[in-house]
């Protein structure tokens, strides 16, 4: 048979090729960076993760000093980055259905306000963002002797935001028991409910009892200790705030978490928006006609429907929006592209291992966010089809 006049075969011939030159294309590349690297008299290897960084990084998780090994730079960077963009998430996430369905509300102010919101935010580029709230809000505040108290101690001044610490004393550990026990009982709550709506048609209070396990269950646990948690505030002595007293997130942290937040919220507005008013008007007309009020109408009809159409390109925000962090680097946030692919790699040279290591981390990152969104879509389109 000829294997031209076969589709298959040509198939398999065509991917045969296709691999064959792309096998050839890296192969050509590493040859080029290995005789460049010979001519440069440049090592190669990870051995310089092992070496002395020699220089200070003023925000961090864990312990770093500048006599830490380079790997620690990179656990520090990496930390600083997950924060960010997990506070970032969360905050972007709440403020952007806030504004999306504002701007479906039937008063004009708010839906007009909302409309202004998102075109002003998502039409100036994030980078212009980030400046304007590091450099013409954040960095002209006063001093820390002359800052912004609120919340009885809290302190914002052009050195940071100062907060309250909680401290968890002896036995705190059967608080956090407590709260995974409650998550844990949570989730089962959940299933329950569900099994039980399909087969009887009743629904239950998941939200309302989920609540109550995660935060009743640790409280009941930290009372019957005597409550050993305590909140360590900022102190005031001399010019500056103590540095042993009250948690302390720096000017570059809070300028890049509001211009992330604000901005990726302009486009989940949007995704919110498009997701609701792709729910036919008449699953709200029959859930209206069934005696519904307009919040149950939503949240029980239109939302679970509308999640189908939602989710889907909110993982491609949650997605930018942990990229994004890294123009963190123009104000000099320790994320992993400012100290990690930035410092270390002007200090040791050594480019092909540290650009591997910082995109090797945001891919790892970037495939678990998708994968847990795909969960959730898999699960709020089931939910979907059973509301429709």
């Amino acid at each position: 048979m000829n294997i031209w006049r076969n589709s298959r075969g040509r198939g398999v011939l065509y991917q045969a090729a296709a691999f064959a030159l792309l096998a050839l294309f890296v192969w050509w590349l590493g040859d080029n960076a290995a005789a460049n690297l010979t001519r440069q008299e440049k090592a190669t290897g990870f051995g310089f993760l092992n070496d002395t960084a020699g220089f200070a990084i003023n925000f961090h998780l864990i312990d770093y000093e500048e006599s830490s090994p380079i790997r620690r730079v990179f656990f520090v960077g990496a930390l600083n980055t997950l924060l960010i963009a997990a506070v970032g998430i969360l905050l972007a996430t709440v403020l952007g259905f806030t504004v999306g369905i504002a701007r479906l509300s039937p008063n004009p102010l708010a839906a007009k306000a909302a409309a202004a919101y998102v075109e002003v935010f998502r039409n100036i580029p994030l980078l212009l963002q980030i400046f304007f709230w590091y450099f013409t809000v954040l960095r002209p505040l006063p001093s820390p002797r002359n800052g912004i108290v609120f919340m009885g101690g809290a302190h914002l001044n052009n050195r940071g935001l100062y907060l309250p610490e909680p401290i968890l004393e002896s036995g705190g550990a059967l608080a956090w028991a407590a709260l995974a026990l409650g998550i844990a009982l949570s989730f089962a709550v959940a299933k329950w409910a569900r099994a039980r709506q399909n087969r009887t048609g009743k629904a239950a209070p998941v939200f309302r009892v989920s609540l109550a396990l995660i935060a009743g269950l640790p409280f009941l646990a930290l009372a019957a200790l005597g409550f050993p948690l305590t909140l360590e505030w900022p102190e005031l002595k001399g010019l500056n705030i103590a540095g042993d007293s009250g948690m302390w997130l720096p000017p570059e942290f809070v300028a890049l978490l509001l211009a992330l937040s604000v901005y990726t919220a302009s486009f989940i507005a949007e995704i919110v928006r498009g997701g609701i008013l792709s729910v036919s008007s008449g699953q709200t007309e029959a859930a209206r006609a069934l005696g519904l009020r307009r919040g149950a109408a939503m949240r029980l009809v239109v939302a679970p429907q509308a999640l189908r159409a939602i989710v889907p390109p909110l993982t491609n925000q949650f997605l930018n929006l942990t990229k994004n962090s890294s123009l963190a680097a123009a104000i000099a946030y320790p994320e992993i592209v400012s100290v990690f692919a930035g410092t270390v790699l002007s200090q040791t040279g050594q480019e092909i291992e540290v650009l591997f290591l910082a995109m090797l981390f945001y891919l790892s990152v970037s495939l678990l966010i998708a994968a847990a969104m795909n969960v959730l879509n898999r699960r709020w389109a089931l939910r979907g089809e059973g509301a429709a």
